[in-house]
């Protein structure tokens, strides 16, 4: 990877949005060695006054629960008066979910070398999510024009890899493969489920949860038929 020139990239950090650094902030929580906090934001941030309990970090499945029930609870919910001016800006509460559902989502990617039971929940409980977004978006947030999960901007490859490992992993031989899939906005595609599911197939014999045969294939088919009808419906939904 070629050096980052980074007078150019503080000039470029300058120029983005609230949401962005939100994201930015939240990443660097999550990656800064916990010893090298105080450099990071000790002079504008008091540390001394979130000191850790003693059970130290909380799991992942953990914080999504709470995150999970925080946003249908409509805690991140802010909406504002919408016009011709302001009409493609997002609320300080949509920013922050944002934030933190990017945050928890790469945190489960990244506990992948983890128990896969667990992170298989977590990652349903934030596709429930999306899904509620797209069904009904002012339970959740606020979005002043084309409300709808694309504009939460998964990174899909990412998660997607991640998920079916947890699928595959959770279905033993004899049980029902899952044939379910995430939301299918823009960013997802079902090209990207279908490169992604036939990697995920097991030799253990698993039997369709619609068809009931005992393969792998009708698996995967049933599961890209789903991801299929979601995308459909995303892409309905913004014509």
């Amino acid at each position: 990877m070629p050096t980052t020139d980074l007078e150019k990239l503080r000039v470029s950090l300058r120029r983005l949005n609230r949401g962005d650094l939100l994201i930015i902030a939240e990443r660097a929580t999550e990656l800064v060695p916990r010893a090298k906090l105080g450099t990071l934001v000790g002079d504008l941030i008091r540390l001394e006054d979130f000191a850790a309990g003693k059970a130290g970090a909380k799991p992942v499945l953990n914080e999504v629960r709470k995150f999970h029930e925080a946003a249908l609870g409509g805690v991140y919910y802010d909406s504002f008066d919408v016009n011709s001016r302001n009409f493609m800006a997002k609320s300080e509460g949509t920013e922050e979910f944002i934030a933190e559902f990017e945050r928890l989502l790469a945190k489960c990617i990244r506990a992948m070398k983890g128990p896969r039971a667990p992170l298989r929940e977590a990652f349903d409980l934030l596709f429930a999510l999306l899904r509620r977004i797209d069904s009904d978006p002012d339970s959740v947030v606020f979005f002043a024009d084309e409300a709808g999960s694309w504009q939460v901007g998964v990174d899909w490859r990412a998660a997607l890899a991640a998920y079916f490992h947890c699928l595959a992993d959770g279905t033993a031989a004899g049980e029902s493969f899952p044939a379910a899939a995430p939301p299918g906005g823009p960013d997802a595609g079902q090209e990207e489920v279908r490169r992604q599911l036939p990697r995920k197939r097991s030799t253990s014999s698993r039997r369709c949860s619609e068809t009931g045969t005992p393969t792998t294939t009708t698996a995967c088919r049933c599961a890209v038929e789903h991801a299929g009808a979601a995308h459909q419906s995303s892409e309905d939904t913004w014509r």
